[in-house]
């Protein structure tokens, strides 16, 4: 018995229209199934097999902030959303800065990462993995600097697919 990989997020939102479209325009995802209402929407990654990545919710506009990780508040911290390449980044980034949900890049070291949140403040990561056989050391160390992502593109386009 083991598990494979993490299939799908859902989410209470505020609004699933809304979250559906920041979803959408901003990551790439699209719309496998979604209620007319805005009640639900199920969402799918542009390069994902499966049946739906995202799944949100409409839980109302007066729905508080998610505490986890506040005033001692347990709860999910963020997902991290795997791209091909680390151009794709950069994509990303831009994209990001652009509705003014990026609020963090950084350089762990086995992977280059960006850090956003969603309309309704959930926190999700954006991240390229470099390849295991590059790891060396740094598998067992817990690295957090900047990331220059014009350096890391440089760096390690001659072994990146894209």
């Amino acid at each position: 018995m083991a598990i494979k990989r993490l299939n799908h997020a859902v989410y209470y939102v505020r609004d699933a229209r809304v979250a559906e479209r920041f979803y959408c325009d901003v990551l790439g995802f699209g719309v496998v199934v979604g209620d007319p209402a805005g009640r639900f929407s199920f969402l799918r990654a542009e390069a994902s097999d499966n049946h739906h990545d995202v799944a949100l919710f409409t839980i109302g506009s007066t729905a508080t902030d998610n505490p986890a990780g506040r005033g001692g508040a347990v709860g999910l911290y963020h997902l991290a959303w795997e791209v091909e390449t680390i151009a794709e980044l950069e994509t990303f980034r831009r994209r990001l800065s652009e509705v003014g949900a990026l609020v963090g890049a950084s350089d762990h070291g086995v992977s280059k990462s960006l850090y956003a949140v969603d309309p309704d403040g959930n926190e999700f990561e954006i991240m390229w993995a470099v390849p295991p056989a590059l790891w060396g050391d740094l598998e067992h160390d817990m690295v957090i600097e900047p990331l220059d992502l014009a350096r890391e593109i440089a760096r390690w386009s001659a072994i990146d697919p894209g």
